[in-house]
């Protein structure tokens, strides 16, 4: 009788233990097999997308204007190695604009200089075109401080709208911003350059030539600006200058 008790008990242990070990089993193997049923598949690395506007290189602005002064490219400070296509595009962009600054102050300094002036007044409170002083410096500080600030508001107003409608010069048939494939230097203000549309006949080879031109007297001009200014400082500062 005893051992049929214990024959009888360990058959109800092993009975028991045996669907427990089975449902572990499945279980766990379903546990495994669903993270990889259940799993979103791996996105794939998205491809490196190209931009839809292509800048001027470098090539094309060293290109321009010719070196026929230096035999080669005066470059000194490697300043075109500096950066991107982009970056050389807006020290070319920014050479043009200081240039072009340089050549009307050359001009303007040159002819008041010579005793040239506008008829009438300047100001309101009485003075005269004329009353102002030959020397550049003594001139524009002879200009009443409301006069130089609408100067400055005027030429921010310039570069303001010149960022703004070269961004939008695509739809106005033009090439675009200078850094988004326009050529650098281009003033896209409307009626601000060339108001009678002088230059619209005028073939991509003249344009091009024009443009080496601008650069290089703009180049000129800076310099020459700055010995008017180094002179009007510092007297004897610049040889064979005559005093102002």
């Amino acid at each position: 009788m005893f051992k049929s008790l214990v024959i009888i008990t360990l058959l109800a242990t092993s009975v028991a233990f045996t669907p427990t070990s089975f449902v572990s089993r499945t279980t766990r193997l379903s546990s495994d097999a669903a993270p990889a049923e259940d799993a979103p598949a791996e996105a794939a690395p998205a491809a490196p997308t190209t931009p839809a506007y292509k800048c001027i290189t470098k090539a094309e602005i060293m290109s321009e204007p010719n070196t026929i002064e230096f035999g080669g490219v005066w470059d000194p400070l490697g300043l075109a190695e500096l950066g991107s296509d982009e970056t050389l595009a807006w020290f070319r962009h920014a050479e043009v604009k200081h240039g072009r600054v340089a050549m009307a102050a050359f001009t303007g300094w040159a002819v008041v200089g010579a005793g040239l002036t506008l008829p009438g007044d300047l100001t309101r409170e009485g003075l005269h075109f004329a009353d102002i002083p030959k020397a550049g410096l003594a001139a524009w500080d002879a200009v009443p401080g409301i006069g130089k600030v609408q100067m400055l508001i005027f030429a921010g107003l310039v570069e303001f709208h010149d960022e703004i409608f070269a961004a939008k010069s695509e739809k106005f048939g033009g090439d675009g911003h200078y850094l988004r494939g326009g050529v650098p230097g281009r003033n896209a203000v409307p009626g601000l350059y060339d108001p009678f549309g002088l230059s619209a006949k005028r073939s991509e080879e003249a344009k091009a030539r024009g443009r080496s031109v601008e650069i290089k007297n703009g180049r000129l001009a800076m310099i020459g600006f700055m010995g008017l200014y180094a002179q009007a400082t510092i007297a004897g500062s610049v040889p064979l200058q005559p005093m102002p």
